[in-house]
């Protein structure tokens, strides 16, 4: 007896990322480590701030008892409060422990939610190029994906979106700072998207969340801060994690926030709690909640991540490379000097440089790079691309 269909099936066009970094592990047992130029996968080289590390510290030396036990599924009402004052801060409504779950990262609380809402059948919108689990994770409970394009600045088209909501539409999926582009959708461009979906549910007499997906909202760059989505529409849920911001992606930490105008609030709740418990997460990790309680005001350095950007923006776009340069997360996402992203991909192995192909990210024509690696293994691999782009007419 073999494995499931679905799940066999899925195996063949999972994640271009993995199957990267998999090829990167050949080269390096060929190569060594320092001559393999490898920007495929979003893992962290930064270290968690020493805030984190204090608290670790003072964790381990003077436990608390029974801090290692079940909690209520929703997790630490202390650290759902802690959580709960700063989105009331940022978006100007009041929250409280009660609208916040307590998640394994950002991938289970974003399960959580699409559990919690979806129909078999219904529809959730997402905007090419995206996070390439999406898909997986809508079709995990039963929903169906439609996509509706970015701007060629990869900004949010309410043309595209109010064209693919239908009457089955449950949820749009935004992520901003973007993963695989780094743009950040504004504070203009989300009331915009509010408005429209305001407009459309009372055609349609249904309604329509944004799930609003962001562990790097703390990441951005160039004084450009990423506005709450609170602010702007009413029946949003925002779902992220600590693995970007404290540096943490090993630990799975993370929560989803429900607006407190979401419509049937108590009964989202209810829902979210149980699809926690439901799915097989039961909680989120016991020693994380204790630890990021009083972190939620932390972040790494985000000068480190900004000094990488500006070496690789500048040096690849004076290697003639197109690229729309990114105001938050640690990734590039240049378009490809060919039409086929994977053949230019594929071109890059010669030169010893991994990169993901746009194609991964339901965008063709284009190829990602994570950044959060090395300074010192970025600055070796300019020459690869010095030479990678001759070869392709660059200059």
């Amino acid at each position: 007896m073999g494995i499931s269909k679905k799940v066999e099936e899925n195996l063949k066009r999972s994640s271009w990322i993995r199957a990267m970094f998999e090829e990167g592990e050949k080269l390096r047992k060929v190569h060594g480590p320092e001559k393999v130029y490898d920007f495929t996968l979003g893992n962290p080289d930064i270290e968690p701030p020493d805030a984190f590390k204090e608290v670790l510290k003072q964790a381990a030396l003077s436990p608390t008892p029974g801090m290692h036990r079940y909690m209520s599924n929703a997790g630490y009402p202390g650290t759902r409060r802690a959580i709960a004052g700063v989105i009331s801060e940022e978006s100007g409504l009041v929250l409280t422990e009660e609208n916040i779950v307590m998640t394994v990262g950002a991938g289970g609380a974003l399960n959580v939610v699409l559990k919690t809402l979806l129909n078999p059948g219904e529809e959730v919108i997402i905007i090419p190029p995206y996070f390439v689990e999406y898909n997986f994770y809508i079709d995990n409970h039963g929903g169906v994906v439609k996509a509706a394009p970015a701007k060629e600045d990869f900004q949010l088209d309410l043309e595209t979106i109010e064209a693919a909501i239908t009457s089955s539409t449950k949820a749009i999926i935004i992520n901003s700072p973007n993963n695989p582009t780094g743009v950040v959708y504004d504070a203009a461009t989300l009331d915009n998207l509010g408005k429209l979906l305001q407009k459309k549910e009372a055609e349609l007499g249904t309604e329509i969340y944004v799930i609003s997906d962001e562990p790097y909202a703390k990441i951005s760059y160039d004084g450009v801060k990423v506005p709450n989505v609170f602010k702007y529409i009413a029946n949003s849920i925002i779902v992220t994690s600590h693995s970007k911001d404290l540096a943490l992606p090993g630990e799975r930490i993370g929560y989803l926030a429900v607006s407190p105008r979401v419509k049937n609030l108590s009964l989202v709740m209810e829902g979210m709690t149980f699809a926690n418990r439901t799915l097989g997460f039961v909680n989120a990790p016991a020693l994380m909640q204790h630890l990021v309680s009083g972190l939620q005001r932390e972040s790494v350095d985000i000068a480190l991540y900004q000094e990488k950007r500006d070496i690789l923006y500048n040096s690849l776009t004076e290697m003639g490379f197109k690229i729309v340069k990114p105001a938050g997360a640690f990734y590039l996402f240049p378009q490809s000097p060919i039409p086929d992203d994977i053949e230019f991909v594929k071109a890059g192995q010669k030169y010893n440089i991994l990169l993901v192909p746009g194609a991964g990210f339901g965008k063709p024509g284009y190829f990602r790079m994570a950044y959060c690696i090395d300074k010192q293994i970025i600055l070796n691999s300019l020459p690869s691309f010095k030479e990678l782009a001759k070869e392709f007419g660059l200059s």
